[in-house]
């Protein structure tokens, strides 16, 4: 399975968590890492967490969209519009 990487990209709003620009956490099988200092909005992740396993195969099939490099996700807070960019970094 692949290892996902999640990354605060932008920021459009406020977002009261505080979720900064460059922020990321890990996916990787059923396990979330997150570097020491930062956190994760529950919210975002409750809505990006359908997504997950289906960037997480190991090879997309042609004219998969799951194939593009990087997936963009809007957390679902329409104050805070934080911008996190979904990344697939390993595949076994």
């Amino acid at each position: 399975m692949a290892k996902i990487k999640v990354s605060v990209e932008r920021i459009d709003g406020y977002c009261n968590q505080p979720m900064q620009v460059g922020n990321y956490f890990f996916v990787e099988d059923s396990k979330l890492t997150v570097p020491e200092g930062q956190h994760v909005c529950i919210w975002a992740l409750q809505s990006m967490m359908p997504i997950f396993p289906l960037l997480q195969r190991a090879r997309p099939e042609k004219g998969d969209w799951t194939a593009k490099v990087g997936q963009v996700f809007v957390c679902p807070d329409p104050k805070g519009r934080v911008h996190y960019r979904i990344e697939r970094i390993t595949v076994e």
